[in-house]
């Protein structure tokens, strides 16, 4: 190796982070300094980004960094977590997994109440004083896609809800997956979690892992005229718990 071959793999190095599956490794870089505008505040976060590969044998580091310009990573986007504080070893700790939500995050659609539950996220995560928002970049449109997501809404405007415009279009209601995830939060922590979410989805697929929750802590908000319809579906056809419900305390394994 060169002796800027050798600089970068001596820079990049503790960085990296192996987890191990079934199907391949996920790579996870991190952590990163990343000073975050919050309500016109500075906030500091640590930030990791993670990359999977279906090799069943673990790339080094040499290799895994040579590999990138050939990997056209740009056309698939790639997951990543935000750490606020001592994310492994406070005693407390929250947790939001937030499916990326194109229209919501970025444009501040009012379609849906994505972009409110980012941020308010990310406000609950600091308050605690300890947590993590993973942003799961394969899940647009619960799972089908950001163009397809784009034809589901044109099938709302003229009528069907969330769940019939996905399944018009050849899709389940919700095909998003947590493995991934929940392998790189039990690389960052081993502690109990609350998981932020109205969804019993990602609290059963948190519990099946083996991971222990210690809570769930509702998330709503953000509604106004262009989402009743939405929000109402998430209950009646999706299974999402309603905002009035308690927080309910989820048994440890």
């Amino acid at each position: 190796m060169d002796k800027h071959t050798d600089l970068k793999t001596a820079i990049l190095k503790d960085k990296i982070k192996r987890v191990q599956q079934e199907d391949g490794y996920i790579y996870i870089t991190g952590p990163i300094k990343l000073p975050v505008n919050l309500d016109g505040r500075t906030v500091m976060f640590n930030w990791y980004s993670w990359l999977k590969d279906d090799g069943l044998e673990p790339l080094s580091d040499e290799a895994l960094i040579e590999s990138l310009s050939s990997r056209q990573l740009a056309d698939h986007q790639q997951s990543s977590v935000l750490v606020y504080g001592d994310f492994e070893h406070a005693d407390e700790a929250l947790i939001r997994m937030h499916s990326i939500c194109h229209t919501g995050d970025i444009f501040g659609s009012k379609r849906c109440d994505c972009g409110f539950q980012l941020k308010q996220s990310m406000r609950m995560i600091e308050d605690n004083g300890a947590g993590a928002l993973f942003y799961l970049a394969n899940h647009e449109g619960r799972g089908i896609g950001l163009f397809t997501k784009a034809m589901a809404y044109i099938l709302q405007e003229n009528g069907y809800d969330t769940v019939e415009a996905n399944e018009a279009l050849g899709f389940e209601d919700d095909t998003r997956q947590y493995e991934e995830a929940i392998a790189v939060l039990q690389t960052l922590r081993t502690k109990p979690v609350r998981l932020i979410t109205n969804n019993p989805k990602k609290t059963d697929a948190i519990s099946h892992a083996g991971l222990s929750l210690s809570g769930r802590i509702p998330l709503w908000g953000d509604v106004s005229e262009f989402n009743e319809k939405y929000l109402q579906t998430k209950i009646n056809r999706s299974g999402h718990m309603k905002a009035e419900q308690e927080v309910h305390t989820i048994a440890t394994s």
